[in-house]
């Protein structure tokens, strides 16, 4: 289910169609998903660490929130932390 975008910020909208239309469907679920979620509580700072994880690739935060490979030391960063930890909880990608 989606938030009410009418009660988000410009910043918040782009943050989330960003997030939401990734180029994968895998990442748009997980990161998308995550996004969704917990958007309208992240403070300054982990909006900003969120505008640097949309920048990074597709292929590269598919294989790190999946566990396929372990998040590299220059991408490391408390939201992408708990972003990951989210992820590879049990029950992890299911639909409520």
């Amino acid at each position: 289910m989606a938030p009410v975008t009418d009660d988000l910020t410009p910043r918040h909208r782009r943050l989330l169609f960003r997030a939401l239309h990734r180029g994968t469907k895998e990442c748009d679920l997980m990161l998308g998903g995550f996004v969704r979620r917990h958007l309208p509580a992240l403070d300054a700072l982990e909006l900003d660490e969120l505008e640097a994880i949309l920048e990074m690739p597709d292929v590269d935060l598919t294989d790190w929130l999946s566990g396929r490979r372990p998040v590299p030391a220059w991408a490391e960063g408390p939201l992408l932390a708990r972003i990951v930890a989210e992820m590879r909880a049990p029950g992890a990608g299911r639909t409520a």
